[in-house]
Formats: C-alpha cells, structure tokens, sequence
C-alpha cells in the first residue's frame, strides 16, 4: 500500500489541512494529492521531504493520468497539446525522492501524474527560479533540528481566474513549509504570482483577443512573495490554524510596524526564517 503525506513525520503531528470544497483524496510515495473534481486540478498537495535520504534520480518527463480516477476528472493533455503552457509540478519532482532505491524510483515516476500538475506560464524567470529552490534552502538554512520539511503547496482558485479550454488557469499558487524548531513546529508562507502586470483596459483587450483565437490568456512574469500563514488560510479557506500559530514571519498577536504585508523576494537570502521575523 502507498505511504502518502505522514502527520507524525517531523515527530510533532502535523494534519494534513483539509479543504472546504469536496476532493478526492490521493495518496502517492512520501505525497498526498488532494484534488478538486470540479476544477480537475490539485486543490492541494502534501508532501514529506528527507533531506538526508534523498537520491539523485533522472528526470522521466512522461506525464499520464492516474487510473485510479475517471479521465474526465483530470485535466490532462487536452489542457497542454500546442501551447505554451508548463505542465508546473505542484510536489517538485525532487522533493519525494529519497529511500530505498527502488522508494524513491517509485516516488520519482509518480510525481509525474497529472494530477500533481498545474497550468503555468512557459517562462523562467528569478523569482520562478527562487521559488523551484525554497524547499532547499529551507533545508540549508532554517533552524532545523534534522533535515526533514513538510510542504503544502497549491493554486489559490478564484472566480476571476481566465479561462482556457474549459479550465481555470490560476494565477496565484501557495506554499508552507514546516520543520521541527527548538519551540516545536516552525514554518514559513510563500505566494508565486503570474497575473499580467496590465492595467485594467489593456488585460480586458488582451483576454478578448486571446478568447477570440483560442489562445492562452495572458499571463504575467513570475513574482514570489513570502507572506503570512494567515494571509494563504484567508485565500484558500484550508484550516490551517496550527501553521498560522507557528508563522515565522508574521507570529499571531504581532504587529507589522507599517512594514509591507507581503516580502517581495528576489534573493533566497531575504527569507525572514528566524523567530520574531516578521
């Protein structure tokens, strides 16, 4: 049987946050898909990283639907044939790979279903870049007891979100990352965003045209923000009240002193990580 997402994995238990809408629930190695039915994407996905065990396996590159689900609660490559959009993976290909050789090899195959992908811009730039690395330099820098992280991560859905083939595009993705501190939990928020960077008329124009020829919407240049737990349980309504009471960035009761609310980053190393660091 599959070892999904582990609560007890970082030895405080951690749950798996539960989604307001109804999802069906996917259990991979050392991962846990939550997926929305209705959007055919992930709502959600968990995962276990340790860094200690990790194997360095090569990429596969071969995306396929999991039979465990209907094709038509999926979105799978009616959604990405001729276009530029990226197949995003929402647990990175990296993160569940570590174990045994023939764990991780399975861990490796399996983030490759459709299900653990989400539609993104087909553009690389730094703050994409930073945003693919969080995972490791949390692992080289947080005050960690070991070398072990739990990440959730998945798109914020909103009724403003373009359409495309008869799917939402989402333009805001999340993520927390938790390990084990000397005060117990610690964890930290992150938010990438690809809205266009278009005034109000110009964006209207540019979805019109795109509708009208079937094409993409427009999507904007990558921008990673750390942000407060709180602000990633306000957008996407997941209980995520045991992170928000462990937020290094904006601990509860603490006030911004008229610091912006959301960090633009362009370096990893601009993290607040450390207690107090909001």
């Amino acid at each position: 049987m599959t070892q999904g997402y582990s609560a007890d994995f970082l030895l405080t238990t951690v749950e798996l946050p539960r989604p307001a809408t109804a999802v069906k629930v996917l259990d991979y190695t050392h991962f846990t898909i939550c997926l929305n039915t209705q959007q055919r994407l992930a709502e959600l996905a968990a995962v276990n990283i340790d860094g200690d065990r990790l194997q360095d396996l090569p990429r596969e590159d071969s995306w396929r639907l999991d039979p465990r689900l209907a094709a038509e609660l999926q979105a799978g490559e009616e959604l990405y044939r001729g276009n530029d959009l990226d197949r995003g993976h929402l647990v990175r290909r990296l993160d569940p790979v570590w174990g045994s050789r023939a764990e991780a090899a399975k861990a490796n195959t399996e983030t490759f279903f459709y299900t653990n992908a989400a539609p993104q811009v087909n553009t690389f730039n730094q703050s994409k870049e930073l945003w693919l690395g969080l995972e490791d330099y949390l692992l080289d820098h947080a005050d960690n007891y070991d070398t072990r992280l739990s990440v959730f991560t998945g798109p914020v859905f909103d009724s403003a979100d373009p359409q495309y083939r008869g799917f939402s595009i989402p333009l805001l993705f999340w993520k927390v990352a938790a390990w084990r501190a000397a005060e117990g939990i610690a964890c930290t928020a992150y938010i990438l965003d690809q809205s266009p960077l278009l005034d109000e008329l110009e964006l209207e124009r540019q979805t019109a045209a795109a509708t009208a020829a079937g094409e993409i919407p427009p999507l904007g240049p990558y921008r990673t923000f750390q942000v407060p737990v709180q602000d990633v349980q306000s957008l996407t309504g997941l209980g995520l009240e045991q992170l928000v009471e462990a937020d290094r960035f904006t601990p509860r009761g603490h006030e911004r002193d008229g610091r912006p609310r959301w960090l633009l980053l362009e370096k990893p190393e601009q993290m607040r990580l450390k207690p107090g660091a909001g």
